[in-house]
Order: C-alpha cells, then sequence, then structure tokens
C-alpha cells in the first residue's frame, strides 16, 4: 500500500475509533436510515434477492418499496403531528379516499397505496399452498398504523412489529428457497456494525449466502461479531482487500466512497471492482451531476460531492456495466412520491 494511503486509513481509523463502542453498534439504524426503510438499503437487499431468484419476487419488491415510502411518510407525520386526533382524521381521510384531512394533506401516491392493500401474492405461495401453507398477503400497514399507534408525552408509539412488515413477509417466502449450492460468496465493505447485515439476517436473506463483511473500525467489528457470532466479520481496509481477484460474486457497500480523498477513491474503485466476479451493487449519500468531484477534507477524512459522470468512467473503465438509479427519481417513477431525505442519495448497480 502507498504510504499516502496508508496514512489516510490511519486518520479514518481514528475518526470512527473515537466514538463509543456502544454509539457505533446503533449507528444508522433508526429513522430514516433504517434499514428496514431507507431506500438504498432496500435496494441493496433486493439486488441480492434479484441475483438468487431472477425476477420471481419482483411483485413483492415493489410492495416493500410501496412500504418503505408510505411508512416513512408516516415517520414524518409523527414528527409534525400533536396528538392522535390528528392521526385519526388522516385514517378517515385514507377510508374516504380524500386527499385532505383537517389541513393534513395526504399525498394521492399514498391513497393509490392504500387502495391496493390488503394484497394477496398467489404466485409466491409455496408449492403447498393452499392445503398447508397460506398465500402471503400484504397487510393494510396504513390502516394498522393509524389505527394502533399510541402517543405518549406528546411522542407517538408506533405499534409492535409495525416497522417489521416485510421483514415478516421476506422471512416467510425465503425460508422454501434452498440454500444454493455453492452459495453466492458476498462482500460488504465498510460494514460497521452489522448495520445492513443485520437484517440480511432477519429477514432471511443471510442463509441463502456466504457473507464477509469487513470494516476500517475495530470497534464496529466486534460488535458486529457480538451481534452475529456465527457470521464472518473483519478488521479490513478497502484501499487493500485481502482477498483474491475475482473471489466475491457480489460486493455492496453504503457511505463509503464521499469519505476518500480522491486517491482514495481510485483506490477504493479499484479494489472492489478486482474481487468482483458478477457485480456490485453501491450506495452513495453525496452524488451530483456535476463535470468533476468536489473535495472538501473534513478533519481526518473527507465529505466529498462527487461527480456522477466520473464514477461511471471509474467503474466503466474497469469493465463493468453501470446503471445509475438517482434514488429519488426512482422513487418517483416507482410509486409517484416526489419525497426524499436526501436528493444527492444514488445506488450503482454494476455487472461484470
Amino acid at each position: 500500500m502507498l504510504e499516502s494511503l496508508r496514512q489516510e486509513s490511519e486518520k479514518l481509523a481514528r475518526s470512527w475509533m473515537r466514538h463509543d463502542q456502544e454509539a457505533l453498534r446503533d449507528y444508522l439504524i433508526a429513522d430514516v436510515e433504517d434499514p428496514r426503510l431507507n431506500v438504498s438499503s432496500l435496494i441493496s437487499r433486493q439486488f441480492l434477492i434479484t441475483a438468487l431468484g431472477g425476477g420471481r419476487f419482483q411483485e413483492l419488491m415493489d410492495h416493500e418499496l410501496r412500504f418503505a415510502v408510505a411508512m416513512n411518510w408516516l415517520l414524518g407525520l409523527t414528527k409534525r403531528a400533536s396528538g392522535a386526533e390528528e392521526f385519526q382524521a388522516v385514517r378517515h381521510g385514507f377510508q374516504r379516499g380524500a386527499d385532505d384531512a383537517e389541513g393534513i394533506e395526504i399525498p394521492r401516491y399514498l391513497l393509490k397505496i392504500f387502495s391496493a392493500l390488503p394484497a394477496s401474492l398467489p404466485s409466491l405461495a409455496p408449492d403447498s399452498a393452499p392445503t398447508s401453507e397460506p398465500v402471503p398477503v400484504v397487510p393494510n400497514y396504513l390502516l394498522e398504523v393509524l389505527a394502533q399507534t399510541r402517543w405518549q408525552d406528546g411522542k407517538a408509539q408506533f405499534p409492535a412489529g409495525a416497522l417489521d412488515t416485510f421483514q415478516r413477509l421476506w422471512r416467510a417466502i425465503l425460508s422454501h428457497e434452498p440454500r444454493p449450492q455453492p452459495a453466492p460468496r458476498v462482500l460488504e465493505a465498510a460494514c460497521g456494525s452489522a448495520n445492513d447485515y443485520r437484517f440480511l439476517e432477519t429477514f432471511g436473506l443471510a442463509r441463502l449466502i456466504d457473507y464477509t463483511g469487513f470494516d476500517l473500525c475495530e470497534k464496529n467489528v466486534l460488535n458486529a461479531r457480538a451481534l452475529f457470532p456465527m457470521a464472518r466479520f473483519e478488521v479490513g481496509n478497502v484501499f487493500a482487500i485481502a482477498a483474491p481477484d475475482k473471489s466475491f460474486d457480489y460486493v455492496f457497500a453504503h457511505d463509503l466512497f464521499e469519505h476518500l480523498s480522491l486517491e482514495g477513491l481510485d483506490a477504493a474503485v479499484g479494489e472492489l471492482c478486482r474481487v468482483a466476479r458478477r457485480g456490485l451493487c453501491l450506495g452513495f449519500f453525496n452524488l451530483d451531476e456535476r463535470a468533476d468531484h468536489l473535495v472538501r477534507p473534513v478533519e481526518e477524512y473527507h465529505w466529498n460531492t462527487l461527480s456522477v459522470d466520473r464514477l461511471r468512467e471509474a467503474f466503466e473503465q474497469r469493465g463493468f456495466s453501470v446503471q445509475v438509479v438517482h434514488v429519488g427519481s426512482f422513487l418517483r417513477w416507482a410509486t409517484g412520491c416526489d419525497r426524499t431525505h436526501n436528493e444527492n442519495a444514488y445506488s450503482f448497480l454494476l455487472r461484470a
């Protein structure tokens, strides 16, 4: 490794190691960053599910995206509403098909989602259905949350398990999937404290893949191992991945590249492409349609705005086709939702 990259690695590690280990365990898994609802995390899970099952699960994936959109709107409503009366008004508005509930706007895309629930998924029933296994059903989660949310000290308390709706559906449906032999090898770079892996596990996806996660911060790795002692987590460096060429079928990572120097960015792109055999799914939090990268050093790391075109070129030069997904535009196209908490969020889907 170049001396400059070694020094950058030390700075990056220090910037994370200064944080409390318990705080790191719960970092980036709540509110809009909750991987059950965060669209970038959802795209990564669905990338892996599609790799395993082709298009067989597309209907459920579409429903899950609508669920994420709806629940994010409801989470936003809890921050604006002052009590149960407003939730009741919104519930009645949905039931009437009204786009206004006592001054609270109900977006048309949500009314459309509501009208399609509950939804039966007969194509995803196991072969034994309907005699011994029920046909999967997407419940009317909007109605359930609006009817069952309780308020305490001015704060909304969602009903227990409301955010786990698709976790339960995926786990039940994937439980009928045989583990591939051999299972596809999957690498997650900058895995944190199993931030996303914990949902690969609870969604029933982890048992279908051969997973390895690595992180530069030892505290994160210790957290991940404590949470999932049977999984493989390692202290590792994206500038020099300890694996042979093309040793993983799929690679994914979130919110990594913007924190690197341009030299580090080039090294990370090269290393991830080197070890990936079939494809990569990469999530970004600060991309822009600009001519070149904008570099912003912050203490011992970076908070850069990266150029979509320059990044695409970097991956294409290493032999991958690149599908660029602007998360906000994707949501508008797929669901009609015109709101996202981060207009600079992108995902890159790369295939060899």
